[in-house]
């Protein structure tokens, strides 16, 4: 029997990581170094996942030029199946982050126009509906515009559908769909956003909060700190692995979110499912590579330093 298939829409573009060589200063020229792979949310989880034991379609928008080439040969060679549009008039998206020297986010800047205005007309065309069709699960992130969102939730019912918040200004976009999403990967900020608490309210909190609006799965991660997980009517706290080092935060919860809905398209329990997604998310920290390559040891011995989830009462 075929492994099952995860279709993943959303973000695949050129993604830029400088690095602050010592301690950053604000409003001036800083020394540093800077690198660019292909990341994007729905593409780092979906490359994370495949590793993890699921077959990966993918579908996304790319502009006619050197850098959608590069995503287009980023996409084959983590051996997916493309399903993306491209227009050869437009500029490919691209995220560009600047960190500290020990790796920690300064800013992000997105340049995703293409996505905003084009999403939603693609998710019109049949070639959508019957990759939904054949699709196991569905993961998606909010690179999408609300529109396109509610039009893939349309032709997506009855299947897992697994989200990826991106970020506080983005994942509001999915309130209005919360009853369908099975897992939404996020971090306290984004959580903050989605509930619209303030600052000062708790994990435990808002895995009350997001549940009351209709979210029936969710991981809210916190930095290094313990993060918190819900599912059916119970939740779990989760603590990181320890790590030798931290070489990029970019792409830690896109892995956490891959290697999680792969586990639980595999039928594992949802607790199990979060570990392993820690494991894979330690893994993403201590690489270079926002998508780092899985040798299957590195994995279990990755996963072995996972604690125990602790059911919350």
């Amino acid at each position: 029997m075929p492994n099952p298939l995860l279709l993943a829409i959303g973000g695949a573009h050129p993604d830029r990581r400088g690095r602050v060589r010592g301690d950053h200063m604000a409003e001036t020229s800083n020394p540093g170094t800077m690198r660019e792979d292909v990341g994007g949310g729905a593409f780092n989880a979906l490359r994370m996942a495949v590793q993890r034991g699921v077959r990966g379609a993918l579908f996304s928008l790319r502009g006619g030029d050197l850098a959608g080439q590069k995503v287009e040969d980023a996409v084959a060679a983590a051996g997916i199946e493309d399903l993306s549009a491209t227009y050869m008039d437009r500029t490919t998206p691209s995220y560009t982050a600047i960190l500290t020297a020990q790796g920690d986010l300064i800013t992000g800047l997105a340049d995703m126009e293409l996505y905003e205005t084009a999403f939603a007309k693609q998710m019109r065309r049949r070639k959508i509906r019957d990759a939904a069709a054949g699709a196991g699960a569905i993961l998606c992130d909010a690179n999408l515009p609300e529109e396109a969102i509610l039009r893939l939730c349309a032709v997506s019912a009855g299947k897992p559908l697994f989200a990826i918040a991106v970020s506080p200004a983005k994942v509001v976009r999915f309130a209005p769909v919360l009853e369908q999403i099975s897992c939404l990967f996020m971090n306290r900020k984004e959580a903050l956003c989605l509930a619209g608490l303030a600052e000062a309210a708790g994990l435990e909190e808002l895995a009350q909060a997001l549940p009351a609006l209709g979210l029936n799965g969710g991981v809210i991660t916190c930095g290094s700190k313990p993060a918190i997980g819900f599912h059916a009517g119970r939740r779990w706290l989760f603590k990181a692995p320890p790590l030798a080092h931290i070489a990029d935060v970019t792409g830690a919860g896109d892995a956490l979110a891959g290697a999680a809905a792969a586990a639980l398209m595999n039928h594992k329990g949802f607790p199990q499912a979060v570990r392993e997604g820690f494991a894979a998310a330690a893994l993403a920290l201590e690489a270079p590579q926002a998508a780092p390559v899985l040798r299957e040891d590195l994995f279990e011995q990755a996963l072995a330093r996972v604690p125990a989830a602790a059911q919350l009462r």
